[in-house]
């Protein structure tokens, strides 16, 4: 007998059992129905908790996405060398032979025009268009020498989120969702928040679960609108015909399930209960504005238009509740053109939101515990772009610069105002401690209790991990 005759006798049973509705059969049957969809949730583990491999330092993550490419020359890796040779032709070592996306032409040095103040108790070198960042360097370790293999911002986004410059593999929080799941059933384990319809290069590949199974993609919560599309019941529809609708849905389901054992049936009936959950669940996390004024003030935030400050103290509310990774992506940090007009325009919106987030992480008690992650997929160039280059009729930008930028990590196990490795005078190339985007997703892992050696899916015959066959825990910024 094939499937489709199986189906019908499936069918033609289930049209029985409806038959008793109205009776004490009726009720016994959503009773087990509920029962067996709250148990295949669990066994799919889509809101369980799992052991990580040993003890973790951070319990969850922030990583905030700076897509495009933030400069580390302006904001956190000072040059006065830069200063004294601004305007002149850059040598043979900054142009021949270097992975550029725009270049073509021997260009000039470009310096920087900010000022740099030692910042905090420590003295760390912070750039004037990060003020208030300035008062909180003291909880933040900055590493000064990553590094990566792409220079294009599609590949570049997907090795530093995914670990691998082509498409197909699980992000960075798919990895987690699928090591240690979800401390809240009713929210997902791993929330991709962007602030406006704008989206990486890479698309939901950023957040995507790759050939893991699908309940670890990130879920989008949007900026405008309704957190989640169509979350809201239907006009007319009552939960409890909801819930009615879900059990006999994922009874078909477990039916087929049974037959021909694909895990993503059982994605699929773990994700009807995680919608019908969230229905309740989403409306009281997102909404920021029931927090006192004071918030608003510390971060920033704007009731006129969707903001980073927006997203960060929504991504502080989803790890209160128990949600695992939170990844902002915040678009717009390619300058190619006009670099000193443009980015101080996102350095003060990044820099009230990011600093906010970290005081207020700290008055509750949640950063010990909690890691923040400031990454762009590369820096920028110590070199002016020019404007025939560029295309456009604007002053000079900044192209892509692979080879040496700047992240910074706070919380969560890792050292308070600590700088780690160093670039040359002129910020063209690492010198000491070499840190490449597989050492940084290794020492994630590490931070939240996994081991990235460990952490592996067999797909088409082989052992995957998110930092493939590299990676390097880099210890001396661990706490």
């Amino acid at each position: 007998m094939d499937d489709s005759a199986l189906f019908a006798c499936d069918w033609s049973r289930r049209r029985v059992l409806r038959g008793l509705a109205g009776g004490i059969g009726s009720l016994a049957l959503g009773t087990l129905l509920a029962r067996e969809s709250a148990a295949a949730s669990a066994a799919d583990g889509a809101s369980s908790v799992r052991p990580p491999h040993f003890a973790p330092r951070a319990k969850r993550v922030i990583y905030l996405g700076m897509i495009g490419g933030a400069s580390q020359t302006d904001l956190f890796d000072p040059k006065p060398a830069l200063k004294a040779h601004d305007g002149e032709p850059c040598p043979d070592e900054l142009f021949i032979g270097k992975k550029l996306a725009f270049i073509r032409e021997r260009p000039t040095l470009l310096a920087s025009p900010y000022a740099f103040a030692k910042s905090g108790q420590v003295g760390v070198e912070i750039s004037e268009l990060m003020p208030s960042f300035r008062e909180v360097v003291d909880d933040v370790t900055f590493i000064r020498s990553m590094h990566t293999d792409e220079f294009n911002h599609t590949p570049a986004e997907l090795e530093l989120l995914t670990g691998s410059g082509r498409f197909g593999r699980p992000s960075v929080g798919a990895w987690v969702s699928y090591g240690l799941g979800s401390e809240n059933a009713d929210l997902p384990a791993f929330v991709a928040l962007l602030g406006t319809e704008a989206q990486p290069a890479s698309g939901s590949s950023s957040w995507g679960p790759g050939f893991l199974p699908s309940r670890h993609q990130g879920v989008q919560f949007r900026g405008v609108g309704d957190p989640v599309l169509f979350l809201p019941s239907p006009r007319g529809v009552t939960r409890e015909q909801e819930r009615e609708t879900i059990d006999t849905v994922n009874a078909i389901n477990r039916l087929r399930l049974d037959r021909v054992q694909d895990p993503e049936i059982e994605t699929r009936i773990a994700q009807y209960e995680m919608a019908y959950r969230m229905q309740m669940s989403v409306p009281d996390a997102t909404d920021i504005w029931s927090e006192p004024q004071s918030i608003h003030d510390m971060y920033g935030t704007s009731r006129d238009k969707p903001s980073l400050a927006n997203q960060c103290l929504l991504a502080r509310r989803l790890i209160e509740r128990g949600v695992r990774f939170v990844q902002i992506f915040d678009v717009g940090w390619d300058h190619h053109t006009s670099i000193f007009t443009f980015l101080p325009f996102k350095a003060r919106a990044a820099d009230r939101a990011v600093a906010g987030l970290l005081r207020d992480l700290k008055q509750r008690g949640l950063l010990d515990d909690t890691l923040v992650v400031w990454a762009s997929e590369f820096g920028r160039t110590p070199i002016a772009q020019s404007t025939s280059e560029a295309g456009l009729p604007a002053p000079a930008g900044r192209d892509h610069q692979a080879e040496a930028f700047t992240v910074w990590l706070a919380g969560g196990g890792v050292k308070k105002g600590f700088v780690y490795g160093r670039t040359d005078e002129l910020g063209n190339k690492v010198v000491e401690n070499p840190v490449h985007v597989h050492d940084l997703n290794a020492t994630l892992l590490h931070l939240l209790g996994l081991d990235h050696k460990r952490l592996t899916y067999r797909f088409q015959g082989r052992d995957f991990r998110l930092t493939d066959v590299h990676g390097e825990i880099v210890h001396d910024i661990l706490a």
